[in-house]
């Protein structure tokens, strides 16, 4: 398996690719999931370009740096793991978490990448009350008190109903997650705030919203479409993890968004 060492934990990646000439695509894990979440998508889109995935620090198989992190930490690791592997530029595509951490990218290595999709997210996610009050929880408990709930954030009762062998891979990789690496996202989290910073981007983007997310309401994404120089909106149906739940319209518009075309 394909890991970057880093000074303090190691990041474990997965390359889909075939062929030449063809753009890069990284995708940007949440909170709690590994790069599982985005097999659909690989599946998808793997023909039509180069395919980074990664775990982030402290979960899947990536290891973890003592928290506290911030999201330039989480950004920087996405910029060495492209340095790594000699991608100068590449579109983008992150969920809740990952949304976060594309902004920041998109502020902070405009130079780096061509296209963004932003997904279930928003320019600041819950407040530093809520997120020092989960970071506390956890460090305590463990994550097994938050399961229930979140699937329940995660995905609508019809879909848990209908695809539990989904369900059962998602939660097995929430429980895998380290408590560092959880914590430490919860920290990255308290303290991410892009809401005076939106104007700035200027690359074109795509904010899909889970039209019944209770984390990121199509709202939020709305507002991140409107306050960018050239962004636009979509809502499916789903959840927070919109991207599994709705997964073949999510491709066509990834793809769509892109400039590609799946069957």
């Amino acid at each position: 398996m394909p890991y970057l060492e880093r000074p303090h934990h190691r990041l474990h990646y997965r390359v889909d690719a075939s062929g030449h000439d063809k753009a890069w695509l990284v995708f940007c894990n949440s909170l709690g999931t590994d790069l599982a979440m985005w097999d659909r998508q690989a599946d998808a889109l793997k023909e039509q370009f180069h395919i980074l995935r990664y775990d982030r620090r402290g979960h899947g198989l990536s290891s973890s740096p003592p928290p506290p992190f911030s999201m330039a930490d989480l950004g920087a690791d996405v910029l060495h793991l492209m340095d790594h592997l000699g991608i100068e530029r590449a579109h983008f595509c992150g969920l809740s978490i990952g949304g976060l951490v594309g902004q920041w990218l998109a502020l902070n290595a405009a130079h780096r990448f061509d296209k963004m999709v932003l997904c279930a997210t928003a320019a600041r996610i819950g407040t530093t009350q809520s997120w020092t009050e989960r970071m506390k929880a956890v460090s305590a408990l463990g994550l097994t008190p938050l399961l229930a709930g979140t699937v329940e954030r995660w995905f609508t009762p019809a879909f848990v109903a209908e695809a539990p062998d989904v369900i059962e891979a998602c939660v097995a990789a929430f429980q895998a997650t380290s408590i560092d690496g959880y914590v430490g996202g919860c920290a990255a989290l308290a303290d991410a705030d892009f809401h005076e910073s939106l104007s700035s981007i200027s690359c074109p983007l795509l904010a899909i919203s889970g039209a019944d997310d209770p984390v990121c309401p199509p709202s939020d994404l709305e507002r991140i479409a409107r306050g960018v120089a050239n962004g636009c909106h979509l809502s499916l149906p789903g959840r927070h993890i919109v991207n599994i739940e709705s997964a073949e319209r999510f491709n066509q518009a990834l793809s769509g968004f892109l400039g590609t075309e799946t069957e």
